[in-house]
C-alpha cells in the first residue's frame, strides 16, 4: 500500500477509512485478504496507532472488514457484489380518483407497539436524537420567551425560527428573508396548505411511483385526482417522461420528493431538478416539493434542491425537523414562492397559528449551533446502519432480491418475487413481533404487491439481525 500522508483539517481516521474503502470497493483488497497491522497502517499513513484503530473501527462498523481473534482484520464485504437494483414501475398513464386502502390503517395500527421490531417507521429513535439538549431549549424558551411562551404566535410562525430556518436555506442555495417562510405543524400540513393554495377538487395532480402512502390519504381528502410517474431507483423522476405527459393530460400541480424519496431513496440528479423547475415554470404549473429527507444525505455535500433553481417562485418548498431532529414537536415550514399569500391565507383559516413553546425551543437550539453537529452523527449513523442491513437482506432473504441504494433518507426498497404477497407477509410477520410496510402501500393501483419497505432507522443490534433472519424464513416458505 502507497504511503500517504494527510494535512487538511478532516478527521484523519475518516480519510484513512475512505481511502480502504475505496480500494475494497475496486477490489484491490477482496474479499477475504488481510489488512496491514495496526502498526503497519500507523507508519504507512504517517497517522498515530489510535488513529489507525479508529479507521478500522469505523469500517468495521460499516460491516466491510471484520477483526479475527489473534490474527488481524480482514476485508467481509464488498458492495460492487450488491443485488440487482428493483425495476422500475410501468403503472398505466391514466388519472383515476384516489382510494386510500384498509391495509394502511391495519399496518400502522401496529407501528407504535413497543414489543415489535419494527421495521415500518421512517423517523429516527430517541436514542439518536440531542434529547439533553433539546430539554434544554424547551427549558430556555420557558423561562426568556416573553408571555412564558403561553401567547398566540405569529400567523407565520415565530421570527426568530424563521430567521433561524433562513439560514439553514443557505446549505441547499436558498436566497430568502424570514417573510418568504411558514412556520406549518409538520411537513404533512404544509404540503396541505400548498395544495388548497394550488388546486381545487377534481384537478389532476402528478405524483412519484411509488410514493408514500400519507400523499394518498390527502389528495383523496382534497377531491383530487392523481397521474403516477413511473421513477428509477437511483435517479427518481424523469423531467423529459413529464414533458411528455404534460402534453397528454390536464395537469394542476406536481408533488415530488426530489432527494430520498420515499419509499425508493432516489436522488434527482441536480440538473433534472434544473430541467424540471425550467419545465414547470414554462408550463406555470406548481410544483410542491417536499424535502424532508434532504439534511440526510450520505455523501460529502447536500444535495441542492428544485427551490435553488427557482427564479419566479412556482416551487413551493415543504420542509420539517421530524425526521432529523424532534418528531413530536411538528415544526415544519413552507416557503411558497409566489403562492405565500395564499397559503398563509389557508393556514389562518385552518389553524390559525402554531404552538409558540416548541417553535421557540427549536429557534433557540438552531442558533447556539448544536443542528448542524447533531446531523453529522445522524447522517454517520444512518449509513452505517443502511449499510448493515443491505448486508443482513443480502444474508438471510432468497438470492433473487432486488434492493435500493439509498445515498440519504431512512429506508430500503426490496423487491422479492413474484410469487409473493407483501400484505401476507406482513401479516404473518406480525405473529413473530415484526412489523414491516407492504409494497401496496405506496401505489394507488395496488401494485407493488411483491415489495417491502425497510426502515434501518433503528441502529443494528441482535433483535434487527433476527428479525432479518427471520422475515428471509418466512419469504422462503411463502415462495
Amino acid at each position: 500500500m502507497p504511503k500517504k500522508k494527510f494535512n487538511d483539517q478532516d478527521h484523519l481516521y475518516l480519510q484513512v477509512a475512505e481511502g480502504l474503502e475505496k480500494m475494497i470497493g475496486e477490489e484491490t483488497l477482496k474479499i477475504g485478504d488481510k489488512l496491514p497491522s495496526v502498526r503497519m497502517l500507523s507508519e504507512e499513513y504517517g497517522i498515530s496507532m489510535g488513529t489507525a484503530f479508529q479507521a478500522y473501527y469505523h469500517l468495521e462498523g460499516k460491516g466491510l472488514i471484520e477483526a479475527r481473534p489473534k490474527s488481524g482484520y480482514y476485508v467481509r464485504f464488498n458492495f460492487r457484489r450488491m443485488p440487482a437494483l428493483p425495476r422500475i414501475a410501468e403503472p398505466e398513464p391514466v388519472t383515476s380518483d384516489v382510494s386510500v386502502q384498509e391495509m394502511i390503517t391495519a399496518v400502522f395500527n401496529d407501528i407504535t407497539s413497543d414489543d415489535l421490531i419494527n421495521f415500518s417507521i421512517a423517523a429516527p429513535p430517541t436514542s439518536l436524537l440531542p434529547v439533553a439538549r433539546l430539554n434544554k431549549s424547551l427549558v430556555h424558551a420557558m423561562r426568556s420567551t416573553r408571555h412564558h411562551a403561553i401567547q398566540y404566535e405569529h400567523i407565520q410562525g415565530s421570527k426568530e425560527l424563521r430567521r433561524q430556518l433562513v439560514k439553514q436555506a443557505f446549505h441547499w442555495g436558498g436566497k430568502l428573508s424570514e417573510e418568504d417562510v411558514v412556520v406549518t405543524a409538520g411537513c404533512m400540513e404544509a404540503l396541505v396548505m400548498c395544495l388548497k393554495a394550488v388546486t381545487k377538487p377534481g384537478d389532476t395532480v402528478a405524483i412519484e411511483n411509488p410514493t408514500y402512502f400519507g400523499i394518498f390519504q390527502v389528495m383523496e381528502s382534497l377531491g383530487l385526482k392523481v397521474l403516477e410517474i413511473p421513477c428509477d431507483p437511483m435517479t427518481g423522476m424523469d423531467p423529459d417522461l413529464l414533458a411528455t405527459l404534460i402534453k397528454k393530460f390536464p395537469i394542476k400541480a406536481c408533488v415530488f420528493v426530489p432527494n430520498f424519496s420515499n419509499p425508493l431513496g432516489s436522488c434527482m440528479p441536480d440538473k433534472n431538478k434544473q430541467a424540471l423547475v425550467e419545465l414547470l415554470t414554462r408550463a406555470r404549473i406548481p410544483l410542491i416539493e417536499d424535502d424532508i429527507y434532504g439534511e440526510l444525505y450520505f455523501g460529502r455535500h447536500r444535495p441542492k434542491t428544485c427551490k435553488t433553481f427557482d427564479k419566479e417562485g412556482w416551487v413551493l418548498y415543504c420542509s420539517s425537523l421530524s425526521k432529523s431532529l424532534a418528531p413530536g414537536y411538528r415544526i415544519g415550514w413552507a416557503i411558497p414562492g409566489r403562492f405565500t399569500g395564499q397559503v398563509v391565507l389557508h393556514k389562518m383559516m385552518h389553524t390559525v397559528t402554531g404552538v409558540t413553546i416548541t417553535q421557540q425551543a427549536i429557534a433557540h437550539f438552531l442558533s447556539i449551533g448544536r443542528y448542524e453537529y447533531h446531523l453529522k452523527k445522524l447522517r454517520k449513523a444512518l449509513h452505517t446502519q443502511c449499510l448493515r442491513y443491505l448486508q443482513g437482506i443480502m444474508q438471510y432473504f432468497p438470492e433473487n432480491v432486488k434492493v435500493s441504494r439509498p445515498q440519504g433518507g431512512f429506508v430500503l426498497w426490496v423487491e422479492l418475487d413474484k410469487k409473493l404477497n407483501a400484505y401476507l407477509l406482513y401479516r404473518e410477520a406480525l405473529k413473530h413481533h415484526i412489523s414491516v410496510a407492504p409494497g401496496q402501500l405506496f401505489s394507488m393501483q395496488g401494485r407493488f404487491g411483491n415489495c417491502l419497505r425497510i426502515s434501518y432507522a433503528r441502529p443494528w443490534d441482535e433483535d434487527v439481525e433476527q428479525g432479518l433472519k427471520v422475515l428471509g424464513t418466512l419469504i422462503r416458505k411463502m415462495l
